[in-house]
Order: C-alpha cells, then structure tokens, then sequence
C-alpha cells in the first residue's frame, strides 16, 4: 500500500563488510551481530567480548548479551546448534515484534530460518538506510580525511615514479625494475602511516589500464600510461577517499596527450553541471559530447569495450560504491549533500587508458570539492 510506513530495520552482519551496521550502530563490531530499531530506539545483540565497548561506546539505547539468548535457545531447541536466526526470533518475541525491514544483502541462511520459524521479513526497496546518501558536514569532512590520505598515496608513487630512470623498455627504480607490486605498496605503506587501509590498490599501465578494474602487475614501461586509483578506508571512521590519476614517465605522444586532455576536458564539463536537483545521466551525457566532440568513439565487441564504457561517478562513504549514481543506463536525481566521485575515463589497447577522479559534495551551486591533488601527469626524462 502506498504511504505505509516500512517495518523497522534488521541487521545480522559484522561492520566490515556492512556499511549499513556501521551507519546504524556508530561502532565496529567485527563478528556478525544482530541490529535492529524498534519504537525509535536501536537495540543491538553482541558477545561478552563487545558487550562493554558498545555499550560504552556506540549509538545503541539498548545492548543485550548475546550469550543468555544462546543459552535460551540451547534449551528450546535442544536438536540444533543455535545461531543468529534463533537468538533474532527471541529477541524480537521479546519485543513484541514480528515483522522487520532487511537489506537485500541480509544472508539468505539466516532470512530462510526466520521465516520458518515465523518472522516476517520484508526486503527493502532500495537502500535499507536511504538517509545514508546525504552527507552531515561530519561525515564529507571524513570523506575529506580519506582523500587527503589517497593523495599522500599519489605522492608516493609520484615521487618513485620521478626517480626511476628509463632504461630501454624498462622503468629502473633502485637498481631494479619498477613494478605495480612495488608502486602499490610504496601507495599502501604511505596510507597506512596517515591512518587508512587502501586494499585493492591500482596501478596499471599500458594496455592493463584498458580494463579499468585490472589492478596492474609486472613491469610498468617507460611512455606509457599508467592509471593509479586509490581508495582508502580511514580506520578512525570507516569512510572512504577514492581518486584516480594517470601518469607516464617519459615522453607521451601527440595522441597520448590529446586523449589525457579529452578525460580532463569531461571531468571539466561534469563538474560544470553538477547540481541539486540534476539528473545524473545529463551529468554523463556531458562527458560523453565532450568526447564525441574530439572524435573519440565508444565501441563494443566480442573482445570487451572501448572508449568511455563506464559510468561518470557514484556515490562514496562508508562504501567505496554506493547511491547516487551518474551513468548513461540510470536516472538518478542528485541531492543537496549527497557526495559523488567525478571520474570519466577513456580506453583503447595500443595507446592507454586514462581516468582521472575526484570526489565533490553536491549543492545548489557549484559542488564542493572534497579531494585535492595536481594534475601534472607527464614526468619527462
């Protein structure tokens, strides 16, 4: 029925890999816990080994000791080892409740054990915490937080990527070949000293970058382009920075140069038409006349995609890719405070990939922008 006011959330999941408990509950919790919010209050479940910290430290009104609902459990049904579903149905028949909202990544065990037991689950349309899109000034200054320690990434690599000498086909850093192993870690290792985690790391030159999500391996040649994407998560907050450069050390060519200069044209002309209030794919259109416009064509075959093939942004926070999103494929209405990446890219095998990335906050005018790194990307011998 239109209008009808949704059952109250449920959560059975361990923070790191659910943004939504981390929102919900303004803690880590490292092992799965129950969640839910019930008459305006947040109730949480969790181990003797969390039990005083949440208490102490998270947003919770109520924390429960998971281990008296394992004993109850135990005891009722004797025949099976007892987990989150039980210890879920006897919290909510404590609470009178029957009925709950999850997330379509509630796990599907537990989902199917709930309903045999009687609960009705309802799977949320869309985002389990809508409210998660909008950004309080708090949560865009960690957002900030993450890409001031991405761009202490592409110093790293920057500085590494100047002092390599260029020795045939080969970049020479200390002696020794320089990698897309050695470049992450020296990205990695400089992240983890400003206090964020960046996994998953990419540094991919010449045809490697063709495939925006390849992370890179082996050599990286001297001439070619080289795309670095860093995404850290700062361990303080849980949120994310996320932004991408490309380099090349050495000498680029005409064409090189004129399709670094088209991607940063589109990034240019995407910034210029983000607005509250804008759809998200008239955003992406505007990158995709910036291209059209320099004669860089997207094409699609049975060997993959070429050109601009992704989308021009996503939302970031506590997940790297999460609402809104700003493609060619999907309406989406941009926010006032909702934070997007900006990061059109252009790909051919033979001459390089090139992405460049940032990330602003939207509002009624200009976005604010919430990275900040130089866009110098050719270092000549």
């Amino acid at each position: 029925m239109p209008g009808k006011t949704p059952p109250p959330p449920l959560l059975y999941a361990a923070t790191d890999h659910s943004p939504d408990a981390l929102y919900f509950g303004q803690v880590d919790v490292p092992d799965p816990f129950v969640a839910f919010g019930l008459r305006g209050k947040k109730i949480a479940v969790v181990s003797a080994l969390e039990f005083a910290r949440v208490k102490r430290t998270s947003d919770f009104d109520v924390v429960l000791p998971l281990a008296d609902y394992l004993k109850r459990a135990g005891e009722l049904w004797p025949q099976r080892k007892p987990g989150g579903a039980e210890v879920i149905y006897l919290v909510a028949k404590d609470h009178g409740q029957t009925r709950f909202t999850v997330g379509e990544d509630f796990p599907a065990g537990v989902y199917e054990k709930l309903f045999e037991l009687g609960l009705d689950l309802e799977v949320a349309e869309g985002a389990l915490f809508p409210a998660r899109e909008i950004k309080t000034p708090a949560e865009a200054a960690a957002i900030r937080e993450g890409n001031r320690c991405s761009a202490l990434g592409f110093a790293a690599a920057e500085k590494i990527l100047r002092a390599s000498k260029v020795s045939g086909r080969k970049l020479v850093y200390r002696g020794a070949p320089l990698t897309s192993e050695k470049l992450k870690f020296a990205i990695e290792v400089a992240c983890l000293e400003a206090g964020a985690v960046s996994a998953n790391t990419i540094v991919a030159g010449g045809d490697q970058a063709c495939d925006p999500h390849d992370r890179g391996s082996g050599p990286l040649r001297p001439h070619e382009l080289i795309v670095v994407d860093i995404f850290p998560r700062v361990t303080a907050t849980g949120f994310h920075g996320d932004m991408t450069r490309t380099f090349l050390r050495g000498r680029a060519s005409d064409a090189q140069r004129a399709l670094v200069a088209a991607v940063r044209a589109a990034q240019l002309a995407a910034l210029g038409a983000i607005r509250a209030g804008v759809n998200g794919r008239d955003v992406h259109g505007k990158c995709v006349e910036v291209f059209t416009a320099r004669g860089f064509e997207t094409k699609h075959g049975p060997k993959g995609s070429v050109g601009f093939f992704h989308g021009t942004g996503h939302g970031l926070g506590l997940a790297v890719h999460e609402p809104p999103r700003m493609s060619g494929t999907i309406d989406y209405t941009l926010l006032k405070n909702s934070v997007v990446t900006v990061e059109p890219g252009l790909y051919y095998p033979g001459l390089g990939g090139c992405r460049i990335e940032d990330v602003v906050q939207v509002t009624t005018a200009k976005p604010t922008m919430l990275s900040r790194y130089h866009y110098h990307w050719e270092f000549a011998e």
